[in-house]
């Protein structure tokens, strides 16, 4: 099967990064963060509060998917951290050498805004949840992923995505 790609998706305020970097280390792979290989552009447009439209996201998911395929090509397996919100998006990333699995991390609305409201430094904004929430498309059955619900503890929700992946 070569190398697998592990992309913990959903919309901000998840525990993407957390989540991802516990698995990363715990499966023994590299964690990509997707955040990081956003243009600069794309990034001032979502700190000033404007959503991202189909045309910004393409090349950024180019690049992650690039990112993975380097990865892949060395033999390493990944963990990446990335919305991956809808069908279209997911299949730029599985477009990426190897493997490619997506576990979207499910958290419940009022959770999600508590979580946004008490965070500091990063460039998006609590105010484009909603765009996000609009944007996002559920998993479809013949997508090789999987819905994981977030607990309150990472260590635990990290463990309930390693044995939803059968690690």
């Amino acid at each position: 099967m070569g190398v697998q790609h592990v992309v913990v998706m959903g919309v901000s305020g998840t525990g993407k990064t957390t989540i991802g970097r516990l698995v990363a280390e715990r499966l023994g792979a590299a964690f990509v963060e997707g955040d990081d290989l956003h243009p600069p552009a794309n990034v001032e447009k979502m700190r000033s509060g404007v959503p991202l439209t189909d045309d910004d996201r393409g090349p950024w998911l180019r690049l992650v998917a690039a990112a993975m395929t380097e990865h892949a090509q060395a033999g390493r397996p990944t963990v990446v951290a990335c919305s991956a919100l809808r069908r279209a998006y997911r299949d730029v990333l599985r477009s990426a050498e190897g493997r490619v699995r997506f576990v979207h991390l499910a958290v419940p609305r009022p959770e999600l805004d508590r979580r946004l409201a008490g965070r500091r430094g990063h460039f998006m904004p609590a105010t484009l949840l909603e765009s996000q929430l609009a944007t996002l498309e559920p998993l479809g059955d013949d997508e090789d992923g999987l819905d994981v619900p977030v607990t309150s503890v990472p260590a635990d929700t990290a463990e309930a995505v390693l044995q939803a992946l059968g690690a």
